[in-house]
């Protein structure tokens, strides 16, 4: 005759429980191996940033805030910020042209994108540099018909403005992308609650669909600012007075290229840490509601 077990009594054989608050962790060699590796590596690469004379830090302690170098700083700064501004327009107006019914504006989009994004920006920057060897003066007029005013070319395209053009054209490119994932990650029923609501096609977009998709379009978008903040280092081909043109015109007459260079390493660094806190700060505002 079998007796049935007992709820609660231990029965012989049986696993017995492990009580989590007083269970010890598991030890794991590997991670203290791959550890001790690590500060390994830090400590050697610690020692070779302090021993080796090349770097000399008291160079770059000396031109590390010289005026020249602040005011590359800047011109870096604002060339990022008037691209950004300009290719974010620019990349939204493309992007609603690529979601446009109309076959002709969406087709146009979708050949500007593929074709700005498979040029480099630097090709850009030198071909709009170069812009007055095609067209020597800029002409205002009637199309096909007569011209009313004209402007050397080489007088209106400077430095800045090839940068300007050159970097905004890229960045549009792909700030187009990134806005059209945004809006297309927002679900349809989205617009269709909206125009029920009584909102317009631009109070739907405005109100309802582009605050949604925000959440979709800041993570990418901060990257992308990062990314063009770095490479507005390529108008110094261009003799254009960003902050790596300012080191290099100071190590071209000192000949102290490594520690120059370390200290354009060391502003790109603070302005993208700088950035990045900021770039987080969004990321937490938009994404509201969300896990």
């Amino acid at each position: 005759m079998s007796v049935a077990p007992q709820a609660g009594v231990p029965q012989a054989g049986a696993p017995q429980a492990v009580d989590v608050a007083t269970a010890r962790p598991r030890i794991r060699p590997l991670r203290w191996v791959a550890g001790a590796v690590l500060l390994v590596l830090v400590a050697q690469f610690a020692r070779f940033l302090v021993t080796n004379p090349g770097f000399e830090w008291p160079v770059v302690g000396k031109y590390l805030f010289d005026p020249n170098v602040l005011r590359g700083l800047g011109m870096t700064l604002l060339l990022t910020v008037i691209v950004m501004l300009l290719g974010s327009v620019l990349g939204l107006l493309l992007a609603a042209g690529r979601l446009s019914g109309f076959r002709p504006v969406a087709w146009a989009c979708g050949v500007y994108v593929t074709v700005f994004r498979s040029i480099p920006p630097l090709v850009q920057l030198i071909f709009w540099f170069n812009l007055g060897y095609l067209l020597p003066r800029i002409p205002l007029g009637i199309p096909f018909g007569p011209t009313f005013v004209s402007w050397p070319t080489n007088s209106v395209i400077s430095s800045l403005t090839a940068a300007v053009i050159g970097l905004t054209l890229h960045e549009a490119a792909y700030m187009a992308e990134i806005v059209r994932a945004g809006i297309l990650a927002v679900d349809g029923g989205q617009r269709d609650a909206a125009r029920a609501m009584g909102f317009t096609a631009r109070q739907s977009f405005v109100k309802v669909v582009l605050p949604q998709a925000m959440r979709v379009i800041v993570p990418p978008a901060g990257s992308e600012f990062i990314s063009l903040l770095k490479g507005t280092s390529l108008v110094s081909v261009i003799a254009m007075a960003d902050l790596l043109y300012s080191v290099q015109v100071i190590y071209n007459r000192t000949y102290e290229i490594v520690p120059l260079l370390i200290v354009a390493c060391a502003w790109y660094l603070v302005v993208v840490i700088s950035l990045s806190f900021g770039q987080r700060r969004l990321e937490r505002h938009f994404g509201k509601g969300q896990r």
